[in-house]
């Protein structure tokens, strides 16, 4: 039997947030004639993930394909390419393992797959679950955190302008990535202390780069579980410094080689004098203001950006010796 649509769930350490994802999943609706499975990717867990999984296999085995895979390499760039290497259908959906899918998620992004042969990737609505309800402070920065509320109508991204979706509730054509996302991205996704971002935007930038689509589908909607810490202080600041850290890579892929030299030095000078006129007219409420902070953690990470990277990339180098 053809599988039409797979969910595919990279987790760490997942086995207390994974029952809440499955329950989700479980009670889809409007299926009766899509066949669809879950992967669970299991990205080097130690807390009893496997065993979870097996659990809900036998609990669901007259009902639901649920399947598992093991990827060794911490990074949820691995992880996912473990899926799209496992995966039975075509278009694959990818869910973290705090995503709350609604009761139509399936039904709707494999729908609007048929719908827009031209789409590589389409992204979901995600709304924020918070454990503690942010102030009305925060409300400037807490997009960052994997929130995509755009709308009720579909829309096609123009990254040039609007950037990526976040890789959360993201579906793609297994073929297209493929044949167009290297097996070993360079942002390879947060591992351990390190927060350095960008893997979904560097996959998508290959998509996007040969010629597919990319877009915004409201009718997919997630539930994105954000528990009160990451609201705190210390992890917006350094989730602010993992996305401008990662911000020359992404630009560079943007540009064709021969512009590269060019706008690198463009993109220098107008990342300074941002950093510089941020500074200069927030200076005075850095102390009490948050988003302030966040916002000048992130210039001063894009400014830096391509040096911290070229270091990056020469101790990578450096290690194949």
């Amino acid at each position: 039997m053809s599988i039409d649509f797979t969910v595919a769930i990279p987790t760490y350490n997942g086995v207390k947030r994974l029952p809440k994802v499955l329950d989700r999943l479980y009670h889809q609706t409007c299926l009766e004639n899509i066949n669809w499975e879950i992967i669970i990717v299991d990205n080097n867990s130690k807390d009893g993930t496997a065993e979870l999984v097996k659990f809900y296999q036998n609990k669901w085995s007259n009902n639901l394909t649920l399947r598992y895979a093991f990827e060794a390499e911490q990074g949820l760039a691995f992880a996912r390419d473990k899926a799209i290497q496992v995966a039975k259908s075509e278009l694959v959906g990818f869910l973290d393992d705090d995503n709350l899918p609604a009761h139509n998620w399936v039904y709707s992004a494999y729908k609007f797959g048929i719908e827009h042969p031209k789409a590589g990737a389409y992204s979901s609505q995600i709304h924020g679950l918070f454990e503690v309800e942010p102030s009305e402070k925060l409300k400037p920065i807490i997009f960052y955190l994997a929130i995509n509320e755009r709308g009720s109508e579909s829309m096609l991204y123009e990254p040039h302008k609007k950037g990526f979706p976040p890789g959360a509730g993201l579906v793609v054509r297994r073929q297209v990535w493929q044949d167009h996302v290297p097996s070993r991205l360079f942002l390879v996704g947060r591992i351990g202390s390190s927060m350095l971002a960008g893997e979904d935007a560097e996959a998508m930038t290959y998509i996007y780069q040969a010629g597919w689509e990319i877009w915004y589908n409201p009718a997919m909607v997630i539930d994105h579980i954000i528990p009160h810490w990451r609201i705190q202080k210390d992890y917006l600041i350094s989730l602010m410094s993992g996305i401008g850290l990662s911000r020359c890579h992404i630009r560079m892929l943007l540009l064709k080689k021969w512009q590269r030299p060019l706008f690198f030095l463009i993109y220098l000078i107008n990342d300074g004098c941002k950093l510089l006129l941020y500074y200069i007219f927030h200076c005075t409420s850095l102390e009490n203001d948050l988003v302030a902070v966040c916002e000048l953690e992130r210039l001063t990470a894009t400014f830096i950006s391509p040096f911290y990277l070229s270091w990056l990339k020469w101790q990578k180098i450096m290690k194949l010796y």
